[in-house]
């Protein structure tokens, strides 16, 4: 829970002035603590308590090592994001939103590998054999490229989750996420509808100060996450070398140590999947999928009743390709995943295919 001095320093930014009341969303009524003068005010101990559920979640995504995309681009959030983002080295859209970027996500990468080919141009020096009037024409092509899709050069896959300042102005961007159950964060206002946001943050996202403050607390999260993994490697590595000693060990001690790796293996990241979020995954462990080798002997029919039964908002996901996607994953094909999904919308194929 959050205590005294965390809501007072949202206090301080200005995090609970919301809109004028005749422009409140009746859907909002549970974070709104009052009204004066003509403006709802927030309720920031229910903010705090959200502002930690978000911070918790994207932690463990970031861990998982999922991409968490960040949009903001409305002039007073834009650079505040790209400054703070780009610490964690994570994606971020700030100026316009291109129309398909998560639903038509192939398209996307092919404008970003373009802008790829056009730095190799320039380094190889096939740049320098076109003419004055092509080369100003690339140019120009690059820093569209570059303005618009530059901080998701890195992105190669849809990300693990969505961070959204004002939904109100992301709306489209709201509508593409929820169409790939891929979970969303969100600052939300009192004008704007929380029913469309999986973690809500109940919060100012106009001022300059309150997007500062809740940009901190999340990017700070996901610091902690990508600390926890790079840790995990470091465990993983150091323990890498003890394995050869296990060879000298007696042949009845051999054949007994399958059994005890067996029990002690931990779940695999079933986020890795293209169409699988946290939620699912989570679902899926409970149900006793929780390796890539289960969820490929798994008939889709039956991950898509494990789904339904577990909770209304995954029935209409289409498990149809994850047991192929898994069978990949669970042989250690992962270049061949990483060529697949991307060829892919969404973890589905085209029909044509």
């Amino acid at each position: 829970m959050a205590n005294n001095t965390e809501v007072k320093n949202l206090l301080e930014a200005g995090v609970h002035f919301g809109h004028l009341t005749r422009k409140w969303n009746p859907n909002m009524a549970p974070y709104i603590y009052m009204e004066r003068n003509g403006i709802h005010v927030i309720n920031l101990y229910k903010t705090a308590a959200k502002l930690e559920e978000a911070k918790e979640a994207m932690k463990k995504i970031a861990a998982s090592g999922r991409k968490i995309l960040f949009v903001a681009t409305k002039k007073q959030a834009k650079d505040i994001v790209a400054d703070k983002v780009s610490k964690v080295n994570m994606p971020y859209i700030t100026e316009r939103w291109p129309g398909g970027m998560l639903t038509n996500f192939v398209t996307i990468r092919k404008a970003v590998k373009k802008m790829t080919s056009i730095d190799r141009m320039k380094k190889d020096g096939t740049f320098n054999t076109l003419s004055k009037k092509e080369r100003l024409q690339v140019d120009r092509l690059r820093g569209k490229l570059e303005k618009n899709l530059g901080s998701i050069a890195d992105m190669t896959r849809l990300p693990g989750a969505i961070f959204i300042v004002d939904t109100m102005r992301e709306h489209i961007a709201v509508k593409e996420a929820q169409k790939l159950n891929i979970p969303i964060f969100a600052m939300v206002d009192t004008n704007c509808d929380p029913r469309q946001i999986d973690f809500v943050i109940p919060s100012n996202d106009d001022a300059g100060k309150s997007i500062e403050i809740i940009m901190s607390e999340v990017t700070s999260a996901v610091a902690e996450g990508l600390a926890e993994r790079k840790a995990d490697k470091q465990a993983e590595k150091e323990a890498a070398p003890e394995q050869p000693k296990a060879e000298a060990a007696p042949k009845e001690e051999k054949a007994a140590a399958p059994k005890a790796v067996k029990k002690a293996a931990k779940p695999d990241d079933l986020t890795k999947i293209e169409g699988v979020g946290p939620k699912t995954a989570e679902a899926l462990v409970a149900a006793g999928i929780a390796t890539f080798a289960d969820l490929a002997k798994t008939a889709a029919d039956k991950v898509k009743t494990i789904l339904t039964e577990s909770s209304p908002r995954l029935a209409h996901l289409d498990p149809s390709s994850w047991g192929k996607q898994a069978k990949m994953a669970a042989d250690g094909k992962w270049d061949e995943l990483q060529e697949w999904q991307d060829s892919v919308k969404g973890g589905i194929e085209d029909s044509e295919e």
